[in-house]
Formats: structure tokens, sequence, C-alpha cells
């Protein structure tokens, strides 16, 4: 692959990337849409917590598991068709799901939305590497992912307006609507590359097959895959699906506070991308430090919160949203790792084992605390108490453990390997002191 070298990007590149852009913001409007509206699907289905649990379970899993799948299509077909299929995929999955009255069918459509998503973020981010200069691809990408979260502040707002003025099918048309013109607009105006730009032939399934093996073996990957769980998935169940019924319900706020809670979430993303982006790059080798203290700073507030007497005041739940939205820009050091410690011909598999971690913990945990909420308080729907909703959320702590343990093992084995290289990583406070005299922070 060649991109384009000019100093200067052309307007059309921006037009492209806007149109992937706008397809990829529409997938996460698509993905986070059953989420807010969560208590009205186990009206709608007469469904208990575990049932709902089970619509984006098997929503979440069928993204994951598309991931190498797609990433074998994307080589051969480019990101356009696939951008086309993904948004078409998610519309029919969105009208299927508008149409549903039992949960089968509701399953059955989450599904497509997921088997669309898993279509559209890659694709987009190939769009980027092909049509802008190296030096600009950071930015892009790093632009895509947080802009991308608009769709999840549409699915908190517009939506659960709509929802409530117009019903469960209008509301799930009309998302189905929205991905159409998405998808007429990607036929118009998106093109896998620049004219000219050849594109590099797919690897064979050997290739493949090799590659995952090296993947797998690297320390780096793992401990990318570990930073990837641990910073992930409270974030991402709290804010897909259970994250609406435990304010609402549990801590009996409106509607309208919640959704903006769940905004809030979106918009501290945001800002903390960044900066951590930032603090990655200055401080390559401590990275793990930054995972660490989200780690601790999560956990330590959701034990504050589960621990308050009674309904926790406002000023708490907001103090949780502003933790919890660190939580996905922290997931992305994740990924640095993968990229820092594989050669090139190895960053996709690399990617895919590392996204692996947070998805499987995301989906274990949302399954588990539907099941705890059917147990504790059969046959309630939407009428869980709080006290229902505490032990449910403290089945976080054991992937938090999981994902600390695995952490430290291979962050360990890293320095390892750095000290036969030569590389002493000396107290925090020495390379911090260091850095600030203008010396080296890592020996």
């Amino acid at each position: 692959m060649t991109p384009p070298t000019d100093a200067r990007t052309p307007l059309r590149a921006y037009a492209v990337w806007l149109t992937a852009l706008a397809a990829y913001v529409v997938a996460v409007f698509h993905r986070a849409s059953l989420g807010v509206a969560g208590v009205e699907a186990q009206e709608r289905f007469s469904a208990g917590a575990s049932a709902v649990s089970l619509f984006l379970v098997l929503q979440l899993a069928v993204y994951a598991g598309l991931q190498v799948p797609v990433g074998v299509m994307l080589d051969r077909f480019g990101s356009r068709r696939l951008v086309l299929a993904g948004g078409l995929t998610m519309a029919a999955g969105q009208l299927v799901l508008a149409l549903a009255t039992d949960v089968p069918t509701a399953v059955a459509a989450r599904v497509l939305v997921g088997a669309g998503d898993a279509m559209t973020f890659i694709s987009v981010l190939r769009v980027v590497a092909f049509w802008f200069p190296g030096r600009t691809v950071p930015l892009i990408t790093q632009l895509t992912g947080i802009l991308g979260q608009v769709g999840q502040i549409l699915a908190a707002y517009p939506l659960v307006a709509l929802l409530h003025a117009a019903g469960w099918r209008n509301t799930f048309l009309g998302a189905a609507a929205v991905g159409v013109l998405v998808a007429v607009l990607v036929i118009t105006t998106l093109r896998d590359a620049p004219p000219g730009v050849p594109t590099a032939p797919a690897a064979g399934m050997a290739e493949v097959r090799r590659n995952l093996l090296l993947t797998w073996r690297e320390s780096g990957t793992r401990i990318g895959l570990y930073t990837h769980l641990v910073t992930q998935f409270s974030g991402t169940v709290f804010a897909l699906l259970w994250g609406y019924p435990f304010l609402v319900v549990g801590q009996g706020l409106s509607p309208a506070t919640a959704a903006g809670l769940l905004s809030l979430l979106v918009v501290v993303g945001m800002g903390v991308g960044p900066a951590l982006g930032r603090l990655c790059g200055r401080w390559p080798l401590r990275r793990s430090v930054l995972v660490l203290s989200i780690l601790a700073l999560t956990a330590g507030t959701w034990t504050v919160v589960l621990l308050w007497p009674g309904r926790a005041p406002l000023w708490l739940l907001v103090w949780l949203v502003v933790v919890l939205g660190t939580n996905g820009p922290g997931s992305m050091i994740g990924f640095d790792y993968a990229r820092t410690w594989n050669p090139a011909e190895r960053q996709g598999s690399a990617s895919g084992v590392v996204n692996v971690g947070g998805f499987v913990a995301s989906l274990l945990t949302i399954l588990a605390i539907g099941a705890v909420l059917d147990v504790l308080t059969p046959g309630a729907s939407t009428s869980y108490d709080l006290g229902a909703f505490r032990i449910a959320f403290a089945v976080q702590y054991v992937f938090w453990a999981i994902g600390l343990v695995g952490l430290l093992r291979h962050r360990r084995a890293l320095r390892e390997r750095l000290a036969r290289d030569g590389v002493v990583l000396v107290p925090l406070h020495a390379a911090v002191s260091a850095r600030l005299r203008g010396g080296s922070a890592h020996r």
C-alpha cells in the first residue's frame, strides 16, 4: 500500500473520510440503540434481564468473532463494499427489531446489527490509511475513534425522545431508514483509494495462521490483551446496556438525567483520549502506569457507589460516569502495545487478539449481571431493587482481578526483555525528575 505523499492532503480525501466517518457514527448509533431501550425491550418482549442481556451478548459476540474473517474480506473486496454491506446489514437488523414481537426474532435482529457493525470500523481505518499521508494517519485515526462516539450521543438523546414519543416500531423503523441513507452516501462518495494507488495482495491462509501463532506468543500482544480487558469492559457494559437501567430503576434518576449522564461518558472519553495519546507518546515505557491508574480509579469509584447507604447522590454518579469515560481511551493503550511489540506484517492479527480481551469480558459481564438480577428478583422485570443491582455489578471484580494478574505478569516479562537489551527502568518518581531535568526517563 502506498499512501498519498503530497504535502497537502486533497479535499477529496476529507470528503471520502467524512463519508466513512458518517458510516461509523451510524454503526455506533445502531450498536448503542438497545442499551437506552433496555427497559422498553423487557416490557415489549415480556422478557427478563437475562433475555435482554442475550440480545447484546450475541450482538457483541458476532462482532468480535467476525473480526478476522472481515479482515480477510476487506483485503479482497475493499472498504467501500464492506462499509456498504455493513450499513445495509445493520439497517436490516433494525428493521427486523422494529417488527419483532418475540425474543428469538429480536435476538436475530441484534445478530444482524453485530455482523454489520463488525464490517465498519476496520474498513474505515483502511480508508484513512489509503487516502492520507503517513504523518497524518495517526491524527485522523484518533479523530475517527473520538468522533465516531457521537453515535452514542444520538442514541442517548434523539432515539430516547423518539422512543417515548413515537413508540418502539416507529423508532426502529427510523433507525433502519438512517442506515439506508448512509448506504446511499457510501455508494455515491466513498472510494477505496485515490486513483493510481495500488493495493497489497491478500495474505494466504497459511500465512494468516502463522502470523496469528507468532502474534499470540508475543508478550507485548498479551499485555495489550489484558490492558484492553481490564480497562474496557466496565465502561462498555455501562454504556451499552446496564448503565441506563441502573441509573433509572436502581438509582431513581429521570430518563432525561440518565441519558445526559450517558452522553457525559462519551464527552469525557473525547477529552481524555488525546491526553492519553500524548502521555503514551511521551512515556512509552510507562504505559502500564496509566492502565493501572485507570483500573484503580474505576474499581475504587465503583466500590464507593456500591457501598453507599441508600441511593447514591447525583454528584457521586456524575463522578462514576466521568471515571468510566476514561475506560474507552484507556483500552486503546492495548492496541499501542500491539503496535510497538509486533512487526508490520502482524499488526492486523495483533490488534484482533487485543480486541478479544475487552469484548469477551464485556460479554460475560453483561450476561452475568442479567443472570444475577433474575436470580435475586425472579419475575421482577423492570422493578429490580438497588440491592440486586449492587450484587450484580459486583461481578466486575472478577474480571478486574483476571486483567490485573495478566497485566502484571506480562509487564514483568517485557521488563525482563528490556533489561536484557540494556534498558533498565528506574522508579517512576526518579524518571519524572530526570525528565524534568532533561535527562533520561528510563534508566
